[in-house]
């Protein structure tokens, strides 16, 4: 069974940066799509960024040109560097993985299988 670990949340004030990362252990596959989500009481989960193994990406429009999604998949690690902070990307973050995949880069959360516990980003103006 695959399993996702975040880290690097926190607190940051506006236009600030934050980097999170997110570790697969377990067993893996050749082919994959690893994604960050996040979420807000109240709202459903949202996709940010995803990137297929080949390292095709893909970006909600509102975080493109100001988060990168990368990976090393000689430690099966997916980072995602968040600059140019605002409020209103305050959230819970969640990272997913899709196996087997060989599509487009999904923002699409019903085609994920593997969730990780998720990691608070906070944002003040």
């Amino acid at each position: 069974q695959v399993q996702l670990q975040e880290s690097g949340g926190g607190s940051v004030q506006s236009g600030g940066s934050l980097t999170l990362s997110c570790t697969a252990s377990g067993y893996t596959y050749d082919n994959y799509c690893m994604a960050w989500f996040r979420q807000v009481p109240g709202k459903e989960r949202e996709g940010v960024a995803a990137i297929r193994s080949d390292g095709t990406t893909n970006y909600a429009s509102s975080v493109k040109g100001r988060f990168t999604i990368s990976q090393d998949n000689a430690k099966n690690t997916v980072t995602l560097q968040m600059n140019s902070l605002k409020p209103e990307d305050t959230a819970m973050y969640y990272c997913a993985a899709l196996w087997g995949y060989i599509g487009y880069p999904s923002l699409h959360r019903y085609e994920y299988t593997d969730w990780g516990q998720g990691t608070q980003v906070t944002v003040s103006s």
